[in-house]
């Protein structure tokens, strides 16, 4: 295929979102970046290798339209990296339908529709997935029932596609982070901790094995991964759900 390699990133303009477009672009690869904030191209790259597409990931519609608007744009697509999500939290008792749908709605089925789009110029690209899953897709997590049924849908659902799309060339695969110092986590605090966000983190922190060695994980860390996972040297890897998260869900310590 004629020109550079292009990824689609949706969530870029978050904080995983936004290493793994640099990243990309760093590798030399055109990056369709994808969210529901207007991303103005000119602000992250002069060399007009990066399209922002604003879109909101609750209509199918608009997933859709990305895809199309990107590959149109690049004439290729050889990597999409799903990386937009929402967090939530709380009792299940008190889940409002419109919390659940907003949540699952982004996280799963606006990731479904945006790769169920790709699928056609992936194949011609014999390109790949690579979506955000999480600690909290592979193990529950109390208290946040709601997003762990949206990531442990995507860490399936990853393994169902990478079947079926094998036979296509492509290869689909998920990364699963523990907590990422991003703006999400920051949100998280603000917003279910307001009055005690220091202790809101460090209660986080103090669920992982390395004890008082622990940290948060760095966006650029899940972007190099990610990274990986888009290359040749990846080939074998597909329908895997790799965990990021410093041991997290490893097991009890």
């Amino acid at each position: 295929m004629i020109g550079s390699p292009t990824v689609l990133v949706t969530g870029a303009a978050g904080g995983i979102g936004g290493a793994v477009a640099a990243r990309f672009r760093e590798g030399g690869w055109r990056v369709a970046a994808v969210d529901i904030q207007t991303i103005d191209s000119s602000e992250v790259d002069s060399s007009a290798t990066t399209l922002g597409i604003c879109a909101d990931l609750l209509d199918v519609a608009q997933c859709r339209a990305a895809v199309e608007q990107a590959a149109a744009w690049a004439g290729r697509l050889d990597a999409v990296v799903n990386a937009a999500g929402l967090w939530t939290e709380g009792a299940s008792a008190e889940t409002t339908e419109a919390e659940w749908d907003r949540v699952l709605g982004v996280n799963l089925k606006g990731l479904y529709f945006v790769t169920s789009a790709a699928i056609p110029h992936l194949a011609a690209s014999e390109g790949c997935v690579i979506n955000l899953s999480s600690d909290a897709g592979i193990q529950g997590n109390a208290g946040a029932a709601v997003y762990c049924a949206s990531k442990g849908g995507v860490s399936i659902l990853t393994k169902a596609l990478a079947l079926e799309l094998a036979p296509q060339g492509i290869r689909v695969n998920s990364v699963c982070p523990g907590d990422v110092d991003s703006p999400m986590l920051r949100g998280q605090a603000a917003t279910y901790a307001p009055e005690d966000q220091q202790v809101y983190l460090d209660r986080l922190l103090s669920g992982y094995p390395q004890g008082s060695r622990a940290r948060f994980i760095q966006p650029a860390e899940i972007a190099e991964l990610i990274w990986f996972l888009a290359q040749p040297a990846a080939a074998p890897i597909t329908g895997a759900n790799i965990s990021a998260d410093f041991g997290l869900s490893a097991g009890i310590t």
